[in-house]
């Protein structure tokens, strides 16, 4: 059963060319930080080309239960009168998280250096997702965390009312965790220092350094060193958000399995935390060109081209790129499917913890449709059947996973049979244009009769 209602199945089938421009939403990540930044500055931030997607406009709902003034104007256009460093005041109801793991673990850290009681629910899907990896570094600024057990939602965080600056080295490579320390040491006296041994997004480093904090990162024998003075002056900021890459990679990834295909999709974000598929897709062998490469708002951007890619190959993708597109890897295996040989993907343990077990959902997924997988705690392979070699022919589970079922749907557009997902409606949480963007551009996409 859907956590957003009644089921929504839909079917893929192979589709011809795929021809046209692929207008994606705007990247989500930076979409969820330019309204909690926008909450925590002094002044009016505005902000275009914010992604309206489930996830963040559940995060503009709790700047406004904070106390923040959060005000849509149009499409893609936002406006937040923000209330300052230390200016949050306690909400009078739940936060609602919806599906997002990144709003929750995003917003505990905004309020964890508040002196009050903060309470956090979410959906059937995110109420298993560990909590326990951002209230542990919090609770060194002095917050409290109550929850169920394994520090899963429905949580109370009781914020810290003399926070403490803290040093943390992350355990586990993860830029939600980074940001949710960097939110807190904002309202903390004196310097906070997070240590990362593998870099992460840093999305929230550059917008931070654009709102006016004191923010630095250096590479050491330890890591990424980011440290972070607390108690500025945030000032408000104009935001154009870039568009997600992590949306791109569906219609560019449907390109190149799709025979005949020709897809640009424009202004994608190519921050080079987020980059890793884009740079994995080459490497296989994909036609994949960067055109007119350029920067906005601080994160550097250009137009894909993505043609339909006969030739590619499996490769070992290295395990430290895993930070850079951890979020793109289900999509990635329909890719490793089409091409001729084994793709390894190691040191992808995170998987397993995001909004499904990514890797057992593909996994069981690709197997139904005829490819051979293996897989282990952090680790899974997939041996690909060459252009229009795959089967198809299944009906898969979503498992509220908008990713999974982005992904089932990509492949039945180049397997012989169509795949059908169980349920749909959890695209909406992060890409709720995904059905008319893809038919627009030559999906075959049907809802199964009633």
């Amino acid at each position: 059963m859907s956590a957003h209602g009644v089921p929504a199945p839909l079917t893929a089938r192979r589709a011809g060319p795929l021809r046209g421009a692929a207008e994606v939403p705007g990247d989500k990540s930076i979409s969820h930080r330019a309204l909690i930044l926008g909450a925590m500055a002094v002044g009016e931030t505005r902000i275009t080309g914010l992604l309206e997607g489930q996830d963040v406009l559940d995060t503009g709902r709790a700047m406004r239960a904070l106390g923040a003034d959060v005000v849509r104007h149009g499409a893609g256009r936002w406006s937040v009168h923000g209330v300052g460093v230390g200016g949050f005041r306690e909400p009078a109801g739940v936060i609602d998280c919806g599906n997002s793991g990144t709003g929750a673990r995003l917003l505990m850290g905004a309020v964890a250096t508040h002196g009050f009681a903060t309470t956090f629910a979410g959906d059937a899907s995110l109420s298993t997702r560990p909590m326990g990896r951002v209230t542990d570094p919090l609770a060194l600024f002095g917050a409290r965390a109550v929850g169920r057990s394994g520090g899963r939602l429905p949580l109370t965080l009781v914020g810290a009312a003399d926070p403490v600056p803290v040093r943390y080295a992350t355990p586990v490579p993860s830029a939600q965790v980074k940001s949710a320390i960097l939110l807190a040491a904002l309202n903390a006296p004196g310097e906070s220092v997070v240590i990362e041994r593998e870099a992460t997004r840093d999305h929230s480093e550059r917008m931070l350094q654009g709102f006016g904090a004191e923010v630095s990162a250096r590479t050491t024998a330890e890591g990424r060193v980011i440290t972070l003075r607390g108690r500025p002056e945030l000032t408000a900021q104009r935001i154009a958000v870039p568009r997600d890459p992590s949306s791109a990679a569906f219609p560019v990834c449907a390109a190149l399995i799709v025979e005949g295909s020709d897809v640009l999709v424009p202004n994608i974000g190519l921050n080079p935390t987020r980059a890793g598929l884009f740079e994995t897709l080459r490497e296989m062998g994909a036609d994949l060109t960067y055109e007119s490469p350029r920067e906005e708002g601080g994160e550097p951007v250009a137009d894909l081209r993505a043609k339909f890619s006969p030739d590619m190959r499996g490769i070992r993708v290295p395990p430290d790129r895993a930070a850079s597109m951890i979020d793109e890897y289900p999509i990635l295996s329909v890719v490793a499917a089409f091409a001729e040989g084994e793709t390894d993907m190691p040191g992808v343990a995170e998987l397993r913890v995001k909004e499904s077990d990514r890797i057992d959902a593909m996994a069981e997924a690709l197997r139904a449709a005829g490819v051979a997988v293996a897989e282990g705690p952090d680790w899974w392979r997939v041996t690909g059947q060459g252009p229009g070699g795959v089967a198809g022919g299944a009906t898969a589970a979503a498992r509220l996973d908008h990713r999974i079922a982005m992904s089932v749907l990509i492949l039945g557009m180049a397997a012989r049979r169509p795949m059908t997902v169980d349920d749909a409606a959890p695209i909406s949480t992060s890409f709720p244009i995904f059905e008319p963007l893809m038919t627009g551009l030559g999906a075959l996409f049907e809802r199964p009769l009633p």
